[in-house]
């Protein structure tokens, strides 16, 4: 029998981290059943629920970012944390014994990733976006490989690190076998009409709401042909609904904060309107789902402008900037799902960047990684 295989990996803050992590997790244990895998994130963000609900154990750290301006004194604290961090994962270390360290980006791979590299253990970054983080540029030196999902990313990382394999989906998005008729009426709506999900994240984005709740009077009554779902995010939830009760909410409008099932959703939408988040792009590719997306402005380095425009490029998605979103959005969302040969053009080009298998093959690194250090 060979040795157990133990894995550290380490990141998260949001889903978009989470979901690949978790993701590339369940590869290694496919591969691997007796792999031991330990996640370290960071204390008050949401990897510390989602993980233990994947079914693996988690180490918090009580690591944040830097605060602006650069120069505020809070930053004392903030880098007094970051060594405490590293205090505490270098002892998280010394237990597990991992056999290799994987970081998918988040506050807490930064201090996992350098102390494992410091203590000699082989390194593996996963960078989800077209740009990539100031945590994994900062990584990289000590990375020993770098798997990335865009091509162009030597701009940031040693070319000899680097392998193209895309971003792991959740497996539920490829599970899902409900029809798109099923899907429909799932929701109470019509799968004889077009259906337009406008969905802003578990967070939900107001430029998106607004961009509903502020022409839904105008372009939606009286129209037969066309349905909205719109996701509000629990937080703009009461303030969407007041704003429709104003102005008459129309039949066709389907209003929700939150959407647990988003396999079922996709499935029902012809279109989908989202922010341009890598993960999310990720699984637009591997489902071929026309979209429009409407890049945060509130995200590290416009990140979420620079994956709409990869894909805007090459006809895969249409991109609308987050201050032009209002006035605009669903006029073009509605223009756009009443033709079918856009939605499939749209479908056919954003197939063709899919990279299925992502983390398998991201899985399969980790283990050669390890099984060489064993």
């Amino acid at each position: 029998m060979e040795n157990d295989l133990r894995i550290i990996i380490s990141g998260g803050g949001t889903g978009g981290h989470i979901f690949p992590a978790v993701s590339i997790a369940n590869a290694i244990k496919a591969l691997r059943p007796d792999a031991k895998i330990h996640f370290v994130g960071a204390l008050g963000r949401m990897e510390m629920q989602r993980v233990p609900d994947a079914g693996y154990e988690i180490t918090g750290l009580p690591v944040r970012g830097l605060i602006r301006p650069l120069w505020s004194l809070r930053n004392i604290g903030v880098l007094l944390d970051y060594l405490k961090s590293k205090r505490m994962v270098r002892k998280v270390i010394k237990d597990f014994r991992p056999d290799a360290a994987v970081g998918v980006g988040g506050y807490a791979s930064a201090a996992t990733l350098k102390a494992a590299h410091d203590m000699g253990i082989p390194c593996l970054i996963q960078e989800q976006n077209s740009y990539a983080g100031v945590t994994n540029k900062m990584l990289a030196k000590s990375a020993d490989r770098i798997c990335v999902a865009y091509d162009g990313m030597e701009r940031f990382f040693p070319a000899e690190k680097i392998m193209k394999t895309g971003n792991p989906v959740r497996q539920s998005m490829l599970e899902n076998t409900m029809t798109r008729k099923e899907a429909v009426e799932s929701y109470g709506l019509d799968p004889n009409k077009r259906t337009i999900l406008f969905v802003g994240g578990s967070l939900g984005a107001r430029t998106i709401n607004d961009s509903v709740t502020g022409y839904a009077d105008k372009l939606l009554k009286g129209r037969d042909d066309i349905q909205v779902i719109l996701q509000t995010g629990k937080y703009y939830h009461k303030s969407v609904l007041d704003k429709l009760e104003e102005t008459g909410k129309p039949d066709n409008l389907l209003v929700t904060d939150f959407i647990g099932d988003m396999p079922t959703a996709y499935k029902a939408a012809d279109l989908v309107v989202s922010r341009a988040g890598a993960s999310s792009i990720s699984e637009f590719c591997m489902l071929g789902k026309p979209v429009i997306l409407v890049p945060s402005p509130n995200v590290a380095e416009d990140h979420q402008m620079k994956n709409a425009k990869a894909l805007e490029t090459k006809g895969a998605a249409y991109c609308v900037k987050d201050s032009e979103a209002a006035g605009k959005l669903l006029q073009m969302a509605i223009d756009t799902v009443t033709k079918d040969n856009e939605l499939d053009r749209l479908s056919d080009n954003i197939k063709k960047l899919a990279l299925p298998d992502s983390a398998d093959i991201i899985a399969k690194e980790v283990l050669k990684l390890a099984e060489g250090k064993q």
